[in-house]
């Protein structure tokens, strides 16, 4: 490596250390090159351009342009030496210099040679399997016209009518219950626990528990005195556990009208037929269930490449990982109020089960980026556009906000690529897989599945 000298002070794994010398006279053959540029440049008073002496220039820019050069070096010879070792970083290197003031002088004056460490961590050399061995199995459901009449039974339920029950008519389940209410806890008043006009459906499970089953039987302009206790994960902690009353009084009951799913109902939602509305429906089902089992697919080919790649991942990036998801586990356990013993774990064991799945995605990371690399597979930058426009849609009015969001922010931009990145090499290797369609019931197509946990 030229005059440079290489040390390897460390090896073992993924991680390396080297400690890497460079002669004075290099640093100086550099910084004389600097000076030369510099003085074509360079405009100070009492000089013509161009003839400013060089040990002039020393004086005046000798440390900056001495640093400057310094940090180059280092930059060149880390280059070097990563690319004759055949080494791919999976985090930034990490460099240490002289840090005594004498040292430091000594060696932005041109009189020692330049001596730093640097400690790296490598990507593990990864031999993909041979995806044409792969079996994946395809969950396919069928829509069926028993699926078509509970979804449109959904819409109608949401967009069903009440009308008033007769004058001494109780409220029963199913009944909407129109109240005004105030919140007591220990005789006080607190905050957010009074409400007017509040509409409340006995048995929507939209209230705290307990609440609406109180509502039951009552008339309106009775008052009643309920009394509940808020769940221990209430997103409010100063609630969250604390037992309530409630002083309620009902304005008025409904029940709820019959809804005819006819030609009518369909009209109403801006389709010309109950069958055009069926047909709508279908599609949207349709769409659905070709999403779960894309999804079921995804990561079935997940679990086979997890299985299939068994090889140390670089621990800083499993560390970032895991600190990613514990932070995110721990702010929601928080917000909700619950403890490990509330999952039934403890701390310990729920570390080591998001340690395992953080080791997983970064494996599973580093395999789809191999896959990708060396297959050429590349995102274009219509594919990022229309990403960027389907987002934007999501967004009603706020359409160019999103547009100029996206456009300024390249991290969000590179977040928006990932995940088009990632379906197109999935759907690179299932070309190669043995896919083989398995008919499953509606049921079964949406169970859950502990994997889904840790696809990546």
């Amino acid at each position: 490596m030229d005059a440079m000298q290489v040390t390897e002070t460390l090896s073992e794994g993924l991680k390396h250390e080297f400690k890497i010398s460079v002669p004075a006279s290099d640093l100086d053959a550099k910084a004389g090159a600097k000076f030369v540029d510099l003085k074509d440049k360079v405009r100070i008073n009492g000089f013509r351009p161009g003839k400013v002496p060089v040990a002039h220039l020393k004086k005046v820019y000798g440390r900056s342009v001495m640093a400057e050069t310094i940090d180059q070096t280092i930059r060149d010879t880390n280059t070097q030496l990563f690319s004759e070792r055949g080494f791919r970083l999976a985090t930034e290197p990490k460099i240490t210099m002289p840090s005594e003031q004498a040292e430091v002088e000594e060696l932005l004056s041109g009189k020692t040679d330049l001596t730093y460490t640097v400690a790296i961590e490598v990507v593990p050399s990864i031999a993909l399997a041979d995806f044409k061995t792969f079996q994946v199995e395809k969950p396919v459901a069928d829509v069926t016209d028993a699926d078509v009449d509970e979804a449109i039974k959904r819409i109608a339920d949401t967009n069903r009518g009440y009308a008033a029950k007769a004058d001494g008519a109780k409220a029963g389940s199913g009944d909407r219950v129109t109240i005004n209410f105030k919140g007591t806890i220990n005789g006080e008043v607190f905050e957010g626990g009074t409400g007017e006009g509040i509409q409340v459906v006995i048995g929507s499970n939209t209230f705290i528990p307990g609440f609406e089953e109180q509502l039951t039987g009552i008339g309106a302009g009775e008052t009643r005195t309920l009394k509940v206790s808020f769940p221990k994960n209430y997103m409010n902690d100063k609630l969250a556990g604390q037992p309530a009353e409630f002083e309620t009084t009902a304005t008025s009951i409904e029940a709820p009208q019959d809804i005819a799913i006819d030609d009518e109902f369909a009209k109403t939602l801006g389709l010309e037929s109950l069958d055009k509305l069926k047909e709508a429906a279908r599609e949207r089902l349709v769409a659905e269930f070709a999403g779960a089992t894309r999804q079921r697919v995804k990561r079935a080919l997940l679990d086979r490449l997890d299985e299939a790649h068994r090889f140390e991942a670089p621990p800083s990036l499993v560390d970032e990982e895991f600190n990613l998801m514990w932070n995110s586990v721990k702010a929601e356990m928080d917000s909700a109020g619950k403890t490990f013993a509330d999952e039934d774990t403890t701390e310990d064991a729920a570390k080591e089960e998001y340690r395992k799945i953080a080791d997983r995605r970064v494996r599973l990371g580093l395999v789809l980026s191999e896959i990708g690399e060396k297959n050429k597979i590349t995102v274009t930058d219509d594919e990022v556009g229309r990403a960027v426009i389907e987002r934007a849609r999501q967004m009603p009015g706020r359409e160019k906000e999103v547009w100029d969001y996206y456009r300024s922010n390249a991290q969000a931009l590179a977040q928006l690529r990932a995940p088009i990145y990632e379906d197109k090499v999935v759907d690179f290797i299932l070309e190669l897989a043995n896919v083989t369609e398995k008919k499953v019931s509606r049921e079964d197509l949406y169970k859950d599945d502990e994997a889904e946990k840790t696809a990546a």
